[in-house]
């Protein structure tokens, strides 16, 4: 590794032994000399920390291209040509979870879509109406033309009323129930049943709001205690729910480095007739993700930053990805437990460490849930 300038003197500043040749024979420290520039210290700094002497390369190449190849030829003790899996793999990670993950603060437009859409149905009505005359349907099927804008008038109410503070929705409600008591509309019912669903939610948005809502129930109406502890569950969550994915995506560095043990396990199951060590299924694994890590470095800032999360070409991008992650799983396995059929093996695989990966989500959700209740 190019370092810098080498000492003439052979005594080692680290420990006093004589230096031969560039390097002291009792620590290892290189004779070099203090004295370094600028950029002579950051360019030693980062090739010492990131080992970026060409092993970094020669390690990439052929951990992307030929998968288990890697770990072969590690295991068999040709290692000075390759990065240390778990130095390799530390970085790689923190330079994926700095471009995956970037939380976004997403600002509430509701109200606005909301107004935009009372203007839109507006036109609509108002254009329906002009059509309908035109054609003289006004006159000939005023039945069609009833159902027609009474429809688009109960979805304006109904726009309209999501858009009162709980006090107001209140106040229409029971005048919508008085005018229902008074002349048995069935329509008016349903408006009424629509309405108080939309009102019960407004309502329910704090746990405590609930249960004075439970309270004014009668005894047969009021949820029991499961649906209770639901509820409560589900309120919370809707309100942190922001702060809980922030939290979640920041800790899945946790879940995936927590998870490469249990997955280098499954593997060592299902090729338990290789007689080999835990420790080597378990470099193995950690070869491959890191090989998923670079090409999700490779492909992440595409899919959120250039062409958006839920576009085709995301979509595109992701199958490719999936495509690659089977077509590496299954060559990787081939290799280097030198078996010819792994597809059942790799299909085993993903499944174990599809249902470990859920169940240590839904257990990190619950902490995360009751951390912030």
């Amino acid at each position: 590794m190019s370092a810098g300038k080498y000492r003439k003197e052979h005594n080692c500043l680290n420990c006093g032994s004589h230096v031969e040749s560039h390097y002291c024979s009792s620590c290892g420290q290189p004779n070099l000399e203090l004295k370094e520039s600028f950029w002579g210290f950051i360019s030693h700094s980062i090739a010492h920390y990131f080992h970026f002497d060409n092993k970094f390369f020669q390690t990439l190449t052929p951990l992307l291209t030929k998968p288990g190849q890697v770990t072969l030829d590690y295991l068999a003790g040709k290692r000075a040509r390759y990065i240390n899996p778990v130095s390799m793999y530390i970085f790689v990670s923190i330079v994926y979870f700095l471009i995956a993950y970037s939380p976004e603060h997403k600002t509430n437009t509701n109200e606005h879509v909301d107004a935009k859409t009372r203007v839109q149905q507006k036109a609509t009505l108002d254009t329906v109406n002009s059509k309908l005359e035109k054609a003289g349907i006004l006159g000939k099927a005023p039945g069609i033309a009833i159902k027609v804008k009474a429809k688009i008038n109960e979805d304006l109410d109904r726009s309209a009323f999501e858009t009162l503070d709980f006090k107001e929705q209140a106040i229409v409600l029971v005048d919508l129930k008085k005018q229902q008591k008074a002349n048995k509309s069935d329509s008016l019912a349903k408006v009424i049943s629509k309405f108080s669903v939309i009102h019960d939610e407004r309502n329910d948005s704090t746990y405590a709001a609930y249960l004075s809502r439970q309270k004014s129930l009668s005894s047969e109406e009021q949820d029991n205690w499961i649906e209770k502890l639901s509820k409560k569950r589900a309120i919370t969550l809707g309100q942190n729910a922001e702060v809980i994915q922030e939290t979640l995506e920041h800790n899945r560095p946790k879940q995936y480095f927590l998870l490469m043990p249990l997955l280098a396990l499954f593997i060592m199951w299902n090729f338990r007739k290789n007689h080999i060590y835990y420790l080597d299924h378990l470099i193995f694994t950690i070869h491959g993700m890191t090989a998923y890590f670079i090409v999700s470095i490779l492909t992440k800032p595409f899919i959120k930053y250039i062409f958006g999360e839920d576009s085709l070409m995301a979509n595109i991008i992701g199958l490719g990805i999936f495509a690659w992650i089977c077509w590496y799983m299954f060559n990787a396995l081939k290799i280097f437990y030198q078996r010819k059929k792994v597809i059942g093996k790799m299909i085993t695989i993903f499944i174990l460490y599809a249902i470990a990966f859920k169940i240590t989500e839904m257990v990190m959700l619950n902490l995360i849930y009751y951390v912030a209740t």
